[in-house]
C-alpha cells in the first residue's frame, strides 16, 4: 500500500532527543528559543512563540487581540474543525465565507459581504500547502479596519508574492505528526508586533513576566524542549524534502493532466506551494466513495479532507456564535475532494502507480 503520509525520523533527530534528555533541560528552554529563531526566518517575520499544539495557536493568537463577547471573525467553511473550534474557545462568533476551487482558500469579495459592525478578525486558511489569496484578503481587512489571523498550519515556507505565510497578520501553524515539519504535537505563532509578541510569550506561561510576576491571567501553552528536538534537525532538511514533493506533485500532474472533468492542483502565481496535500476534484457526479474504495484495492491511499462544510455538523447547529450563509463552493468541493500521496518518501514508480490508479479508478 501507497500511503497518504509517512513520518520517518532519522538519527540526526534521534541524537537531538538523546542529546535534551542528556542535558536535564527537558521543558521549555534553550532548544525552544532556537526552534523560534529559526522559524520566525523561514517565514520571514520578526518573532515567533512555540506553544503546546496548532489548535492552541490558534486561540491564543485570537486572545491576544482582546476580542469581547460578541465580535465576531469570519473564516473558512472548508477546513479543520480545529479553526471552528479555535474561534469559540476564544470567546468569538464566527461568520464564513466562501472558497475558490483555485487555492481552496477564502473569496475575498464573499469575505467583504460578511462584514458587519461586530467584525474584528478574518482568518484565512492557507490549505493543503498553498497560500490564499492573503493579498487580496489584506486589502479588505484594511479597508475595514480588521486585524488577520492566519491559519497556516499547513503552509510551513509557503509565500505570496516572496512574502512568507503568517506575516500578514498573527500567523499560526502546527506540528503535528503528519505535517511537513512535526514535533508529534506543537505550534507556533509567527508575528511582527513586538507587544503582541511580548503579550504572547506572557500568555503561555501563565500570565508571568518574570517568575511570580503575574500581569494576566494565562494559561500552559508552552512547548517542551523534548518536542523542539525533534523539529530541529527536519529544519535543515525542509528544502531538501520541499523539492521532493514539488517534484512529486509535478510529476503526478504531467501523468493526471488532460483527464475529462478532474480538476488538478495548481501553483498559482507568485506563491510557493509546499505541497502538503495533493488534492483533486473529482468530476461532478463521481462516485467518491467507490472512487476511493478502487485506489485502495489497487494498493493507493487517499484521503479526504474535508468530508463536509465544518458548521455541516450537529453539534454546531442552532449556535447563536456560529452563523452560516451559503457557500455553495465549499459545498461543491467538500464532495468532490480527495488527497492522493505526494509526500517525500515515495519510492521508484509510486507516482506512475497512483496515476495509473486513479485513471483506472474514473474509467471504472
Amino acid at each position: 500500500m501507497i500511503p497518504i503520509s509517512v513520518v520517518q525520523l532519522g538519527i540526526e533527530v534521534e541524537e537531538s532527543v538523546l542529546s535534551v534528555i542528556r542535558s536535564g533541560v527537558i521543558a521549555q528552554g534553550p532548544v525552544v528559543a532556537e526552534l523560534e529563531t529559526q522559524f520566525a526566518a523561514l517565514q520571514g517575520a520578526r518573532h515567533a512563540i512555540a506553544v503546546n499544539n496548532g489548535t492552541t495557536a490558534l486561540v491564543a493568537a485570537i486572545q491576544a487581540l482582546d476580542l469581547q463577547p460578541g465580535d465576531e471573525v469570519i473564516t473558512s467553511p472548508f477546513t479543520f474543525i480545529a479553526t471552528l473550534n479555535a474561534i469559540l474557545e476564544a470567546g468569538a462568533t464566527v461568520r464564513f465565507g466562501d472558497i475558490r476551487t483555485e487555492d481552496f482558500g477564502l473569496d475575498p469579495a464573499s469575505v467583504e459581504a460578511q462584514i458587519t459592525d461586530r467584525t474584528k478578525v478574518i482568518m484565512p486558511v492557507h490549505l493543503y500547502g498553498q497560500a490564499c489569496d492573503i493579498g487580496a484578503l489584506a486589502e479588505v481587512a484594511e479597508r475595514h479596519g480588521l486585524h488577520i489571523v492566519e491559519d497556516s498550519a499547513q503552509a510551513h515556507g509557503a509565500t505570496f508574492n516572496g512574502r512568507g505565510v503568517g506575516t500578514f497578520g498573527l500567523g499560526t501553524f502546527s506540528f503535528y505528526a503528519t505535517k511537513n515539519l512535526t514535533t508529534g504535537e506543537g505550534g507556533i505563532i509567527t508575528t511582527n508586533d513586538d507587544a503582541i509578541a511580548a503579550k504572547l510569550r506572557i500568555l503561555r506561561n501563565q500570565g508571568m513576566r518574570q517568575r511570580y510576576e503575574y500581569v494576566m491571567a494565562g494559561h500552559n501553552y508552552r512547548l517542551t524542549d523534548l518536542q523542539a528536538a525533534v523539529v530541529m534537525p527536519q529544519l535543515k532538511a525542509y528544502p531538501a524534502q520541499l523539492e521532493k514533493r514539488r517534484t512529486n506533485a509535478r510529476r503526478l500532474t504531467e501523468l493526471l493532466d488532460g483527464i475529462d472533468g478532474l480538476v488538478l492542483p495548481r501553483q498559482l502565481e507568485n506563491r510557493e506551494h509546499v505541497w502538503h496535500q495533493y488534492t483533486v476534484l473529482l468530476p461532478e457526479g463521481a462516485d467518491r466513495d467507490a472512487f476511493v474504495a478502487s485506489l485502495t484495492a489497487q494498493g493507493v491511499g487517499s484521503g479526504i479532507y474535508y468530508p463536509l462544510p465544518v458548521y455541516d455538523y450537529d453539534t454546531y447547529r442552532n449556535r447563536p456564535d456560529v452563523i452560516v450563509s451559503a457557500t455553495p463552493v465549499a459545498e461543491s468541493v467538500a464532495k468532490r475532494c480527495v488527497s492522493l500521496p505526494v509526500h517525500p518518501y515515495l519510492g521508484s514508480g509510486d507516482v506512475e502507480a497512483i496515476a495509473s490508479a486513479v485513471r483506472n479508478a474514473l474509467a471504472a
